[in-house]
């Protein structure tokens, strides 16, 4: 876990720097699965046993990725990204999964330069807020190296459903007096500086919601943003409460509410299948058994059930 290393005034940040010969990029043809998770919970059944394992008449538990979750908040305002979600039942807890739509794999295979270079600012703007320990400095001269990742695992209930998942924390509070996680978290983030009312207003309405439901899910108390022009250099950095982003874009007309979000969420978690959504159309499910959508690895379900029985 990193340290926010607050920037002075005048940033001007070169997110380029590096992209050409201090860049190690992670492959993004491996699909990971729920793997880590998975991996995580079997080394700390000790701790989860008694909170988490689901008992008689108790509300069934959902494992899966903040990413996926996030997915789901923002679904009822979504109108550009489909999302294909697997689910599976292992021992009364339901398993949820990503898996990769068409318009996603192709997306992929075409990205052009100047979008994968700026997938690789992100990055960067975190090397330059970001210091090794409490009392060093962020090194921007260093490597990005997208393989390495801070993950958090959260347990938390929405409505009458029980949640564990995990996902990916930028960095924590420095201030040796701030409470511990996850108020201590801080996510950053990038985005085109704002000139005209326009790009405002698409501000508001698709990044803000996006960047409420990363943070709202895991507790991550504040957003700080890096603005920056069109070369990639950053201008303005800001701070965005993730309890008070709703309340900006209330001036918006058809803006997105918190509740819709989550009570869309809640009711996908009630009923459980493929679930396949396309922007302008009706999300769709289907039923598979032993398919190619199948994702709990074997030594998973192996150690866990081998386990579970030689306590019987």
């Amino acid at each position: 876990m990193r340290y926010y290393s607050e920037p002075d005034g005048n940033p001007h940040f070169d997110l380029k720097d590096g992209y050409k010969d201090r860049y190690i990029k992670r492959d993004e043809s491996v699909k990971e699965k729920l793997d880590h998770i998975l991996r995580w919970i079997l080394a700390n059944r000790s701790k989860l046993s008694s909170k988490w394992r689901p008992q008689p008449h108790h509300d069934v538990d959902f494992v899966t990725w903040r990413g996926h979750l996030t997915k789901l908040l923002t679904t009822p305002y979504e109108t550009r990204e489909g999302w294909l979600l697997a689910v599976t039942r292992f021992r009364n807890t339901l398993y949820i999964s990503e898996v990769e739509t068409e318009a996603a794999r192709r997306e992929l295979e075409n990205r052009t330069e100047r979008h994968q270079e700026m997938m690789y600012w992100g990055y960067k703007f975190e090397q330059y807020t970001c210091a090794d320990n409490v009392h060093s400095s962020p090194d921007p001269g260093g490597v990005v190296n997208t393989n390495e990742a801070f993950c958090t695992v959260v347990q938390t209930r929405l409505a009458d459903h029980r949640l564990l998942f995990s996902g990916e924390v930028d960095c924590r509070d420095k201030d040796p007096n701030a409470p511990g996680p996850p108020a201590c978290y801080v996510e950053l983030k990038t985005s085109a500086e704002i000139c005209t009312p326009k790009q405002r207003s698409n501000f508001h309405r698709f990044k803000l919601l996006k960047w409420w439901a990363q943070s709202f899910l895991p507790g991550v108390p504040r957003v700080i943003a890096g603005f920056r022009d069109h070369d990639g250099v950053v201008v303005t950095v800001e701070t965005f409460p993730t309890s008070k982003i709703s309340h900006l874009i209330k001036s918006e007309p058809n803006c997105w509410k918190p509740t819709v979000c989550m009570n869309f969420c809640s009711d996908f978690l009630t009923v459980v299948y493929l679930f396949s959504y396309e922007p302008h159309r009706d999300v769709t499910y289907s039923v598979h058994r032993d398919s190619q959508y199948s994702f709990l690895p074997h030594w998973y379900v192996r150690e866990l059930t081998s386990s579970q029985d030689s306590q019987h």
